[in-house]
């Protein structure tokens, strides 16, 4: 088989996730707006089809994560593609329960996509470029969402869900072709023998570098992805529940999804970038930097400001979660670059992360009803703050040998 570069096989199964989660990306504008389109007769069930693919990761993930230990590789993305075209296809029909059954095998696939993105990350990058791999890696596959936003919009507006549907179930087929041009059949690192002696071997929990990578991945995941990013319509309609832009009347649900489509624009070309300087500079001092100007950032949101300094702050916060989100990544794949069974750790950050993701939003609302929004961003700023002190002493108790 021809010699393959890391990067363009980087660069491939990025574009391959990309394509197969447009008709995910397309649910979160669409299904909200054509919801009796869909079959459904209320929207809580929005709210149930919406979040049932990320619940079902969480017990997934080390299934998964075994079947990569096992197989190796291009057999799981394979897998993945197909769900995808089955899932995405599957959107133009209607009814609650085969929404459900369809959006759980979207979980299934969108594990198989991720596991196997971060196992082959780990095995073709080096210490000097892992960062922007991963960088590069996070900011294509973001195409996905950024263009199942609009485009499935846009189709779904001028024909309808099915014909919407179709169509870019048909463009998550054109994957395949990446899968077999640009995968190999193995991209793991691993043998069978690896897997037993890994197996045999004291936990991975029972290592202190480990604890503290997915304890702070825990945590980040939780404040960014699950508290600000499910309380920020609220955030905003507390602060200006209307708008006035150029003739247009915007409400809170529209400024909210503009503050977070943001980030989705810039993110492919920022995301490299920030792996390229996260490798250049050093991967802790930047995340420690980020997260001591996120606690500042978090800090202000209840400081009075003038309303343009205020939506300032919230394009801040994105930025720093484009940064955190690609450092912390690639601190995991270092952690996991260390280990015998490197797709065993993949497979914890995964897991942690959707957990993160899915108790964030239940925190955050029971902290809004009991506490309010103030005292909760206030205790975001602080747990970014000791969570920056942690690393930042790590970092220079650690600084002889340990990663940049």
């Amino acid at each position: 088989m021809r010699e393959i570069s890391g990067r363009a096989q980087v660069i491939a199964v990025a574009l391959i996730t990309a394509l197969c989660m447009l008709g995910d990306s397309m649910l979160y504008v669409v299904l909200p707006l054509y919801w009796k389109e869909a079959g459904l007769d209320s929207l809580w069930e929005v709210g149930v089809l919406l979040s049932i693919n990320r619940l079902i990761r969480v017990p997934l993930g080390p299934l998964v994560g075994k079947w990569y230990e096992r197989t190796g590789g291009r057999a799981g993305l394979v897998v993945a593609v197909i769900l995808a075209f089955v899932t995405t296809l599957s959107y133009g029909f209607q009814g609650f329960w085969l929404w459900l059954a369809m959006r759980s095998l979207w979980g299934v696939a969108w594990t198989f996509l991720r596991l196997g993105a971060y196992s082959l990350i780990v095995t073709v990058a080096e210490r000097h470029n892992r960062g922007q791999l991963m960088g590069l890696y996070n900011g294509l596959y973001r195409l996905g969402s950024l263009g199942g936003m609009l485009a499935g919009a846009l189709f779904a507006t001028w024909y309808g869900l099915l014909p919407a549907a179709l169509a870019l179930a048909c463009c998550s087929l054109v994957a395949l072709v990446l899968v077999f041009l640009f995968i190999r059949p193995s991209f793991t690192n691993q043998t069978a023998v690896d897997v037993e002696e890994t197996v045999a071997s004291r936990s991975l929990w029972r290592q202190a570098s480990m604890q503290k990578t997915m304890l702070t991945a825990l945590l980040v995941t939780m404040v960014y992805q699950g508290m600000f990013a499910s309380t920020l319509s609220r955030l905003i309609e507390q602060r200006t529940p209307l708008l006035v832009l150029g003739g247009l009347v915007l409400g809170a649900a529209v400024l909210s999804s503009l503050a977070q489509g943001v980030r989705w624009c810039w993110e492919p070309w920022a995301a490299p970038v920030i792996g390229r300087l996260a490798d250049r500079y050093g991967r802790r001092k930047m995340f420690v930097a980020t997260l001591l100007t996120g606690s500042l950032l978090f800090a202000c949101i209840q400081g009075g400001l003038p309303l343009e300094a205020w939506f300032a702050v919230l394009l801040g916060i994105q930025l720093t979660a484009t940064i955190i989100t690609t450092v912390m990544d690639t601190l995991a794949a270092d952690e996991a670059a260390g280990q015998t069974n490197s797709t065993a750790v993949m497979t914890c950050y995964s897991v942690i992360t959707d957990l993160g993701a899915a108790l964030g939003p239940l925190i955050a609302f029971w902290l809004d009803e009991h506490a309010g929004l103030p005292v909760m961003y206030l205790g975001l700023s602080i747990a970014l703050f000791l969570i920056a002190l942690s690393w930042s002493v790590r970092r220079r108790q650690g600084s002889q040998g340990s990663v940049p």
